[in-house]
């Protein structure tokens, strides 16, 4: 009985959600000139995490005690995973904001808000107008593409869920994925690709790539490892958050070892080479830099000394920088004399220890 009316608040509580999210999808429909700041509110919105009030309402099955949820990786509950679960369970409860959503595809934020509460929606209904299909597909690649670069802008995992479904859910088990049109399964493998190192997932490589799906072009670009070597690649060049640019130059480590064509190789290591230097167009930071040196030589460990020896020569090109760099390598080498002969002395008093003693 207790049971029954825990579930009867949640749902109810999820219904009343359901009825603010549509009168704010009326009202941007109905005010053209106030939609896009009441998209974005709403986007914003759906975003929160779950408050501990809310949770209690939604989680609890008797008053006072929460049960287990599916929170991310991190702990965090947001209200677009409910609400996801929500519209699956109850198809016919996110109906009428769908088709809101659909009348406001071409405004900013409207395939943000579809990706977040219809991502599971559309792989557990039966949608059999293909053009349809590929309409909703498409917009939800779309919309989790923008938002997974809100979460590298600002370096934060509020949508680290919504990759986790896409990949372990969608891309990994065939009778989600071919439930939709070849064409978005290609841009979803591709949309993965570029963000799976920032989400930490890159033990699913290997498993992503052999579902990989068959390009047209792929005679002439190669096979899955070169797709998606490509788009790290690209990825890599459009970062501007350093934090996020440390993290997928640690752990691009983990393409070693992979087979590609030699323009994919070629392509990879002009990318990390051209964050090895100091000024235009990059401005890499120091940190930076040291960290592209790092991954370049791990991965191509051929002709390492020969690039390292030209870098230094393209280095003299940047006067202005030789106060910085000779400061930095005097420090490099205070340190490291400092570390040695502590370790020296450390070792000694050791021995002298070992010996009393003995």
């Amino acid at each position: 009985m207790v049971e029954a009316s825990s579930s009867h608040r949640s749902s109810a509580y999820l219904n009343a959600l359901t009825q603010e999210i549509e009168k704010k999808l009326q009202r941007a429909l109905a005010s053209p000139s106030q939609r896009r700041n009441l998209l974005q509110e709403l986007f914003a919105d759906i975003a929160l995490e779950v408050d501990d009030r809310a949770r209690d309402i939604i989680l609890s099955r008797e008053e006072g005690v929460i049960c287990p949820a599916k929170d991310g990786s991190d702990g965090r509950l947001c209200f677009y995973d409910v609400l996801a679960d929500h519209y699956v369970r109850m198809p016919e409860s996110g109906k009428r904001i769908l088709d809101l959503i659909v009348q406001l595809w071409s405004q900013s934020f409207a395939s943000h808000i579809y990706s977040l509460l219809f991502h599971k929606w559309l792989f557990e209904v039966q949608l059999d107008n293909n053009e349809v299909l590929l309409r909703y597909s498409s917009a939800l690649v779309q919309g989790a593409t923008n938002v997974f670069w809100i979460d590298i802008q600002t370096n934060t995992m509020r949508f680290q869920s919504l990759f986790q479904y896409l990949l372990e859910e969608v891309a990994l088990e065939s009778k989600h994925l071919n439930k939709i049109p070849v064409q978005a399964q290609r841009d979803l493998y591709l949309l993965l690709s570029r963000f799976i190192f920032f989400y930490n997932s890159v033990d699913k490589i290997e498993s992503l790539l052999k579902q990989f799906p068959v390009f047209p072009n792929s005679f002439l670009v190669g096979g899955p490892a070169d797709f998606f070597v490509i788009e790290v690649a690209d990825q890599l060049q459009k970062l501007k958050v350093e934090p996020v640019l440390l993290h997928y130059l640690s752990q691009i480590k983990v393409l070693r070892g992979m087979e590609l064509r030699m323009t994919t190789s070629t392509r990879l290591k002009t990318c990390l080479y051209s964050f090895t230097s100091p000024g235009g167009p990059m401005y890499p930071t120091r940190a930076v830099r040291h960290a592209a040196w790092d991954a370049l030589d791990f991965l191509f460990p051929v002709g390492q000394y020969p690039r390292h020896v030209i870098s230094l020569f393209f280095r003299l090109l940047y006067p202005w920088y030789w106060p910085s760099s000779c400061w930095n390598f005097i420090m490099s080498c205070v340190k490291a004399v400092l570390y040695t002969l502590l370790r020296l002395v450390f070792s000694g008093w050791e021995k002298v220890r070992e010996q009393k003693n003995s």
